[in-house]
């Protein structure tokens, strides 16, 4: 079972990945988005590190509602408000619950990816951040190291892909031949988790 602490280190695990690839990601950006990526998640899970320093929520479900309510309020284009549902949807999800299990982890995470792609109107194949939450978000029936490493294989995926939804989709076939930096950055989120779930059992 999972417990509170246990979403809060994954949350700061998120925060100290994205702090290390924030360039890559903005590197990722630059020819077929906005080329703020990387600076933008910097700015937005730096702040959820702070928020879950200042209030410690006491439940899994609250974790992870504080931290997307904060990536919305704080991280400006698209990638704000997708994390941010993400995170709220799947917190919403949890509920009260003190202690949850990997099941209902799964579960919620479902859900929330399911929010995400009402929200972006997008689907797997649209070079989007689905492309790695949707495969890997599936291999956490498996573990959490196949959820990461589904999830990387997504990312990785979407490089021949012609982006259909986002900022990238105006390039047209130009989009083709760079990997996707949503998907790049959801294939960290999961890959975080599956680091701080192998820290402790």
């Amino acid at each position: 079972m999972r417990d509170a602490d246990f979403f809060r280190r994954w949350m700061d695990a998120v925060a100290a990945v994205v702090e290390r690839e924030a360039d890559r990601l903005t590197e990722l950006d630059s020819p077929i988005g906005d080329a703020d990526h990387g600076s933008n998640l910097l700015r937005g899970f730096a702040a959820v590190r702070a928020a879950l320093e200042a209030q410690s929520p006491g439940t899994p479900g609250a974790v992870l509602q504080l931290a997307g309510r904060t990536l919305i309020s704080t991280v400006g284009g698209a990638s704000g408000p997708l994390y941010g549902t993400l995170l709220r949807r799947t917190g919403k999800e949890l509920g009260d619950a003190a202690e949850v299990s990997d099941e209902d982890l799964r579960k919620a995470l479902y859900a929330g990816v399911g929010a995400v792609a009402q929200l972006g109107g997008a689907a797997p194949g649209d070079k989007t951040m689905l492309d790695a939450l949707v495969p890997g978000v599936a291999a956490l029936a498996t573990s959490y190291r196949a959820a990461g490493e589904a999830a990387q294989n997504g990312a990785l995926a979407t490089v021949p892909l012609q982006a259909r939804k986002g900022r990238a989709s105006y390039l047209g076939e130009r989009s083709i031949g760079h990997q996707d930096p949503g998907a790049t950055s959801s294939a960290l989120l999961l890959g975080a988790l599956a680091e701080v779930s192998e820290a402790r059992g």
